[in-house]
């Protein structure tokens, strides 16, 4: 056996800087990363709970979240189905090329996926529950594909009332050019606490979610909006001043565009 017994002879020294210090978590350093931040997100909205099924928005402390704050936003609901950025982090800022506070937060997505994304977003004030959904932006030129996940956790208003939404939004890849919009491509509704019952978003006729019903075929399929001025087949459309019509679309379906011939006379 050698006679070394500490290793003295076959360990060089070594300059101060290499004695044992600090140690640095590289997870730190992936705040970037959608599940990461989501999951953060999530953690602190369950601390600040203090035992409530929901929290206040006054509870919310950016100070505790600044390591995802560019992530982060703050929204408000203002008509059913409607919400409204009233605060919003560098990230989403970036992605619009644009100051986001006071716009819509249907904003971020293309039109076709707002009117699903209006049944989620009230489905997590009338839970009230929580919201997952994972956007894709398609490539185009100076757009690279581009995909993302939101989160969505309900919060009181100074009221008491479940009109305030705590979010984040997490998008991977190259960013390209701004506006970036999003398509939705699923979206899943979360209890807000374990074990208990959520509830499916629905199409509302209220705000920005427009009734299925009126895009849909005999087959059920989604034909698109009906053409402006586009006569109703057969009993599809109740009359008027039919008890049935209570949507605006239904009454308005009841009007008749009459011309008639200016003469000489006028």
């Amino acid at each position: 056996m050698s006679d070394l017994k500490d290793g003295s002879d076959i360990m060089p020294d070594h300059p101060a800087t290499d004695r044992p210090g600090r140690v640095i978590h590289l997870q730190d350093y992936e705040t970037f990363r959608p599940e990461r931040v989501l999951h953060d997100m999530r953690d602190y909205w369950n601390s600040i709970r203090q035992g409530r099924a929901v929290p206040a928005r006054s509870d919310v402390d950016p100070r505790a979240i600044a390591r995802i704050l560019d992530h982060a936003f703050i929204l408000e609901r203002i008509a059913p189905g409607a919400g409204r950025l009233r605060l919003a982090g560098r990230h989403l800022i970036d992605l619009m090329g644009m100051e986001v506070r006071g716009m819509p937060v249907c904003s971020v997505l293309n039109t076709s996926s707002r009117g699903r994304f209006s049944d989620v977003l009230e489905s997590v004030f009338k839970g009230p529950q929580i919201a997952r959904l994972t956007l894709q932006a398609e490539a185009s030129y100076a757009r690279p594909l581009l995909t993302a996940q939101m989160l969505l956790l309900p919060l009181r208003s100074d009221l008491g009332d479940v009109t305030r939404a705590l979010g984040c939004l997490v998008a991977e890849g190259d960013l390209g050019v701004a506006p970036r919009r999003f398509d939705l491509h699923g979206d899943e509704v979360m209890p807000i606490i374990d074990g208990g019952e959520t509830i499916a978003p629905s199409p509302s006729s209220i705000g920005f979610a427009e009734s299925r019903a009126d895009f849909s075929g005999p087959s059920g399929r989604t034909n698109g909006p009906p053409r402006r001025g586009a006569a109703p087949q057969g009993e599809d459309r109740a009359p008027q001043n039919s008890p049935t019509a209570t949507s605006p679309e239904e009454r308005r379906a009841g009007f008749r565009l009459i011309q008639t011939a200016l003469t000489d006379g006028r």
